[in-house]
């Protein structure tokens, strides 16, 4: 017999199998909601043009988010926002850069407005979250 961990886990998953069920009701938006997922990759650090992005799939504004979030769980907004914010911080951490030049990589134009971002995502300010993953590795390399 199966054990769940925790209630939060059980939860969970039946969200997923919730949003599955929601998926294949949909009549197989996915293909085109994972065509819009692979452009924001690619194109993270360009300004999102939702508009744009719904019409060449076929459809509307509203049906885009809806069926984006089916998909993703985030807005496209929220979707691209933590593709920035994770590439910001890959670029602190392994390119050594300040968090203002990450900021303006990723594409963000306002390094504060990027700040209040980033703790908003990772809890803590861009420099203090770097400087606190260094030390974890550095510490987890001596054991």
């Amino acid at each position: 017999m199966l054990s769940f961990p925790s209630s939060d886990f059980a939860s969970s998953i039946r969200e997923q199998g919730s949003r599955l069920r929601h998926l294949a009701l949909q009549g197989g938006y996915t293909p085109d909601i994972a065509q819009a997922v692979k452009r924001l990759r690619q194109n993270f650090d360009q300004p999102l043009r939702i508009e744009e992005m719904a019409q060449e799939l076929g459809m509307s504004v509203s049906g885009f988010h809806h069926h984006f979030k089916a998909v993703t769980a985030l807005s496209p907004l929220q979707f691209q926002k933590q593709l920035r914010l994770q590439e910001a911080r890959r670029l602190m951490l392994g390119e050594d850069l300040d968090a203002s030049s990450a900021a303006y990589r990723v594409g963000y134009q306002d390094a504060s407005y990027f700040n209040r971002e980033y703790k908003s995502l990772f809890g803590i300010p861009p420099m203090r979250d770097v400087q606190r993953l260094r030390e974890e590795t550095l510490s987890g390399a001596g054991r």
